[in-house]
């Protein structure tokens, strides 16, 4: 994974928040690559920290931040998925806050944490400077499957969803008030991003990744947090929904049809693009063919 151009600095700026209902905030990304959305979650007795955003400096901004809405009230903090941006700086809240996550998320921080550490400093300066310092966190609390967090007077449900962007994804819920944080499960107005590069990093399914947006679509919540790019309602998972699905079909028609991964790769890629001219993050779509014909070959389907 290497940067084709000179990415913006990532950092979390505290110039776009976003109130979604009573004592529940959400930082905006600002449409900044490497900057995640950002959640702030409230109960009487205590409150949820959803992100850090990448390294220490971004981590100790959203903590300071989360400390001041807090106003003495006890600090809990999760990730969505293992990635920099999203967890490589739950370091910092070492003895603030209580980090939990789900057992494959804890899993890919340990086994996979050092090496995308490595490759992300690769992505370009103002990337490496974020991740200067970092240490990888461990997990105060680990989960197996589901985790009710009660804030007081407000259930926050943590779910490991299963093999789809990564090994350890999770979904936050809010349960009575419809909100869903979705982590990098989807990205508004952008190709999904497959983090498939082989034969070093291969978790991601795009055949799980369906199957996992069937049923989170299923739910209907009020409002989705992607990952990255605006909140928005539920149509958010059907976009991403249906993208996965004609992806896979097109990726799999040309596979049937014994033509090379790179012809793939380039036809399926005008055909998305021509089908969602205004995402970006075009440069995932070649690996998530790459993905998808590996898929093909084992009859993962």
């Amino acid at each position: 994974m290497t940067a084709s151009f000179a990415l913006p600095d990532p950092v979390v700026e505290l110039t776009d928040i976003h109130e979604l209902a009573a004592d529940l905030v959400v930082i905006g990304d600002r449409r900044v690559p490497l900057v995640p959305n950002v959640g702030i979650i409230g109960g009487r007795e205590a409150v949820l920290v959803v992100e850090t955003g990448m390294g220490p400096s971004n981590a100790e901004t959203v903590l300071r931040f989360a400390a001041d809405y807090a106003q003495g009230r006890r600090l809990y903090l999760t990730t969505t998925h293992f990635h920099p941006e999203h967890a490589f700086g739950a370091h910092s809240f070492a003895g603030a806050a209580t980090y939990l996550v789900n057992r494959a998320q804890a899993d890919d921080l340990r086994y996979k944490g050092a090496a995308y550490l490595e490759m992300f400093r690769g992505l370009g300066e103002s990337v490496a400077r974020r991740l200067d310092g970092v240490q990888l966190p461990e997990p105060d609390v680990v989960y197996d499957r589901t985790y009710d967090l009660d804030l007081g007077g407000r259930i926050v449900r943590m779910r490991g969803i299963g093999r789809a962007h990564s090994k350890g994804d999770q979904v936050v819920e809010l349960p009575e008030e419809g909100v869903l944080f979705t982590g990098d499960l989807v990205e508004a107005a952008q190709f999904a991003i497959f983090p498939w590069f082989p034969p070093h990093d291969t978790d991601v399914s795009g055949v799980g990744w369906i199957a996992v947006m069937d049923r989170l679509a299923a739910t209907r919540p009020r409002l989705v947090v992607p990952g990255h790019g605006d909140i928005g309602g539920p149509q958010l998972l059907t976009d991403v929904g249906d993208y996965l699905r004609l992806l896979r079909d097109e990726t799999w028609i040309r596979r049937d049809c014994a033509l090379s991964e790179d012809t793939i790769a380039e036809e399926v890629s005008a055909l998305m693009i021509e089908q969602h001219p205004e995402w970006s993050g075009r440069e995932w779509i070649r690996n998530g063919v790459g993905c998808f014909c590996a898929a093909h070959r084992t009859g993962d389907n």
